[in-house]
């Protein structure tokens, strides 16, 4: 029976606050939280896998508005970029899910619950409900890619696609998860979209 393959799905990223050492403290000190600094998406058609739109927004954190310079080192974003082109999480969730436009959101790891805890940590309820969410990473190990250990922005690399971009820029490291799926889809892997 042919399987079902939507005519487009989102490949998301996101990079929210850090500190030197928060990764591996799980963000558990006094005041650490997982406030996102960027939403990087890219709107890909779901069939050929080639990318149709793209999506950044920097979001200005509330409770640690001021980031740390090791995040602006590791992302480039900057506290002074946020000033100018920062906007509110919920504007910034609400434009999320808009560009998703009800389809399919894909992202390396559990992005996805980010996304909930920022929108439990800041009380938004009255919020879009958060489009249907595929995990890439088990169809990357499903497909002989062992993606422990790694970001978002290995994710091409690692399925043998070249990374363009800076690392840990969330629409650059989006593109990168989109450039592995098409490789490996590529090379006879069934498509992450397909139902």
């Amino acid at each position: 029976m042919p399987r079902f393959v939507p005519d487009s799905a989102v490949v998301f990223d996101l990079e929210f606050t850090a500190w030197e050492g928060s990764m591996a403290r799980r963000w558990l000190a006094p005041g650490e939280f997982k406030e996102v600094v960027q939403i990087g998406a890219v709107r890909l058609d779901a069939c050929t896998l080639e990318e149709v739109a793209a999506l950044n927004l920097l979001v200005r954190p509330r409770i640690n508005p001021v980031l740390s310079s090791y995040l602006e080192n590791l992302t480039g974003v900057t506290n002074a970029r946020l000033a100018v082109e920062g906007v509110d999480f919920a504007e910034a969730y609400a434009r999320f899910v808009a560009f998703a436009d009800g389809g399919v959101i894909c992202a390396f790891g559990r992005d996805d619950l980010v996304l909930e805890e920022n929108l439990q940590l800041y009380g938004i309820r009255d919020a879009a409900p958060m489009p249907p969410y595929i995990n890439v990473t088990p169809w990357l190990r499903a497909n002989g890619v062992e993606p422990r250990g790694k970001h978002a922005c290995h994710v091409g690399p690692l399925c043998g696609a070249a990374f363009e971009g800076q690392e840990h820029d969330a629409v650059d490291d989006a593109r990168s998860v989109a450039a592995g799926i098409r490789a490996l889809v590529g090379r006879g892997a069934e498509n992450i979209f397909s139902f």
